[in-house]
């Protein structure tokens, strides 16, 4: 991971899963699974998000996108966040070429941390790990895509930039996952 991606970008895997492409999109603060609050996330404040996957090869993929895939870290300290166990996970799902599919996942943080969100995704293709991808957001911040970034220029101060220089700032060396 050289730069983490915005809430809103779509990132292209490569390798062995050329043609997929996911994207973690629609945070939603105070958004409840439709089955009630879990008692774990007791004054906690819930949000969602959403992951969508899609396949553009010539060929299907098995994938497979549970909450054990995910990782939320919130704050600035980069907190673990709850993630609620009725989630909206996609198990063992066959995606045909020109498909999409998309999980909705729940989360429980507390309510000063959720300025800054940042969420892993390492799901299974054909019963493989893939390659772990960071989107960066939070409450407040515009979802945008990359070619909206490529066409208007990357204007400073601007959220990829910022976290692009924290990251620097930590060490970071390109390819890193953080938070291990």
């Amino acid at each position: 991971m050289h730069r983490p991606n915005v809430m809103g970008d779509w990132c292209e895997y490569e390798g062995d899963h050329k043609g997929i492409r996911a994207r973690v999109h629609s945070f939603k603060k105070g958004d409840v699974p439709p089955e009630g609050r879990d008692s774990d996330a007791r004054k906690l404040k819930y949000f969602s998000f959403r992951v969508t996957i899609e396949n553009r090869a010539e060929e299907w993929f098995m994938i497979e996108l549970e909450r054990r895939h995910i990782d939320v870290r919130v704050g600035e300290d980069g907190d673990s966040a709850f993630i609620d166990y009725q989630s909206k996970e996609i198990e063992g799902f066959k995606l045909y070429p020109l498909r999409r599919a998309t999980a909705t996942f729940y989360a429980a943080a507390p309510a000063r941390a959720l300025d800054v969100v940042a969420i892993q995704v390492h799901m299974d293709i054909d019963d493989e790990p893939s390659a772990p991808h960071v989107w960066v957001g939070g409450v407040g911040v515009p979802e945008f895509s990359t070619s909206t970034l490529v066409e208007t220029g990357r204007a400073k101060g601007s959220l990829v930039d910022e976290v692009s220089k924290f990251l620097e700032g930590q060490g970071a060396a390109p390819g890193e996952v953080l938070g291990d």
